[in-house]
């Protein structure tokens, strides 16, 4: 009489598809390292923000007043003038993304940008949360992993 172990038999029964399933995953872990997941992560967010950035202002950062504008009619942040808000905007979305691009204070610029992310999608484009979840995620990433080591903050010794 043979007796299996629950293990044993739902292997059995699932066809032992866990093993290679396993082993694959283990291969692309190998394959994909963490550097490279974190590095595109904060390329591919830093490219939205400032991309965003660069329709606010005309020449290095001069802030133009069809960024007052929309500040003003269509985002109408609560308490915040907005001439104030158009500036803090341009300038947050070409400093945080400078600071992700090179992997300098990852984690704080990561924090700015999910702040930021928070005020769009709270007081902006409430209905947009798929958009603002994709640029939470790698946010969300950064903060939690850091810069990896292709970054500044590596060699100047921060986390």
């Amino acid at each position: 009489m043979t007796t299996h172990s629950t293990a044993e038999t739902r292997e059995v029964s699932t066809g032992g598809w866990r093993a290679p399933w396993n082993a694959a995953a283990a291969a692309l872990e190998r394959a994909l390292p963490m550097d490279v997941v974190l590095l595109v992560a904060r390329l591919g967010v830093a490219a939205v923000f400032w991309r965003s950035g660069r329709t606010k202002v005309e020449g290095v950062l001069h802030v133009t007043d069809g960024a007052v504008t929309l500040f003003r009619d269509e985002y109408r942040l609560p308490l915040v003038d907005p001439a104030l808000a158009a500036h803090l905007a341009a300038y947050a979305e070409h400093l945080f993304p400078l600071l992700l691009a090179v992997g300098l204070l990852t984690r704080g610029a990561a924090l700015a940008l999910l702040g930021m992310t928070l005020m769009i999608e709270v007081f902006v484009y409430p209905d947009a949360w798929a958009t603002h979840l994709s640029w939470a995620a790698p946010l969300l990433l950064l903060v939690a992993r850091g810069a990896g080591a292709w970054s500044l903050d590596r060699p100047l010794g921060l986390r």
